[in-house]
């Protein structure tokens, strides 16, 4: 598989982000994760979405780094530091599913206390789902698992058109448009730093035409298959939503009506936050998780 890897100079000297990195193989692709707090904490995975990379994450770590937890925050494979496939046919649902499940696999990582968002739900739900013996507990913010059955908002179909269509895929521009915040021109460049040119944005184009839209879409059995274990899911799952995210708004209920650990509980609403809430309230949303996993540790057996 031919891929790309940006320059490790793109990534000096970005705001608030002094994490050194690491790296794992995984089907001779290489993929970058933060690591940071103790290495025997209660490990805290997360898992970002479309189009941005553990940068996303930087206002949350050293909180979880702080409550002696460990922060494991990958990019995905076409993101960040991680190699970045030529061939738009490379990147399919099951792909990502795949090397983040062989991540998991090359970290030895158990008990997992999964925290995702927009694609790192997609990804991160149907992968709890499937091997529900590692992961611990589940925050989901502005986030869904897609079967298809439904059709999407005519603004989805439009961003779908949007991705393929544009010449240049402005990535930083469509981070702050998500976000409810003002974004410095320091932090859109930190988010543009993965992709010197659009040669690098394959997996980033990609993404919008992986979510399932149809019954008949390629992914759509499997998530299928992982609802009905989330439909049983008795471990402890929260919602964190935000109140400004028109992309997601309302899946939150449905998440909180289908699965049992979600039931009984009082889901947060993160106010003044739009898709990308960790840029806009990523310590709040921090605080939560924290909160969230002291309060349920008792619950688990």
């Amino acid at each position: 598989m031919e891929a790309l890897r940006t320059p490790d100079e793109r990534f000096l000297s970005l705001p608030d982000y002094p994490f050194a990195p690491h790296y794992v193989e995984i089907d001779g692709l290489r993929m970058h994760y933060v690591d940071e707090g103790p290495q025997d904490g209660a490990v805290v995975l997360l898992l970002h979405g479309e189009p941005s990379w553990s940068y996303l994450y930087r206002k949350m770590i050293p909180l979880f780094a702080g409550a002696r937890l460990r922060a494991i925050a990958p990019d995905l494979i076409g993101f960040g530091r991680s190699d970045k496939p030529i061939r738009p046919a490379d990147y399919t649902y099951q792909n990502h599913v795949d090397w983040m499940v062989g991540f998991l696999e090359s970290l030895h990582l158990q008990k997992i206390n999964l925290v995702c968002q927009d694609w790192g739900g997609l990804l991160g739900l149907r992968i709890a789902a499937e091997h529900a013996h590692c992961f611990s507990r589940i925050v989901a913010a502005n986030t869904a698992l897609p079967t298809g059955d439904r059709k999407p908002t005519e603004a989805f179909f439009a961003w779908q058109k949007f991705s393929q269509e544009v010449p240049v895929f402005p990535v930083g521009k469509i981070v702050a448009g998500g976000c409810t915040t003002a974004l410095s021109a320091e932090v859109i460049a930190a988010y543009d730093a993965p992709f010197p040119d659009e040669r690098y944005k394959a997996g980033a184009r990609k993404f919008p035409l992986l979510v399932p839209t149809t019954p008949e879409d390629p992914a759509a059995p499997a998530n299928r298959a992982a609802w009905k274990v989330l439909s049983q899911w008795q471990k402890p799952f929260l919602t964190a939503f935000s109140d400004q995210d028109p992309i997601t708004k309302g899946s939150e209920k449905s998440l909180q009506h289908k699965i049992p650990g979600a039931q009984g509980r009082v889901h947060p609403t993160i106010s003044g936050a739009g898709h990308f809430l960790q840029e806009d309230r990523g310590q709040e949303l921090a605080r939560v998780v924290i909160d969230f996993i002291a309060s349920t540790e008792i619950t688990l057996t």
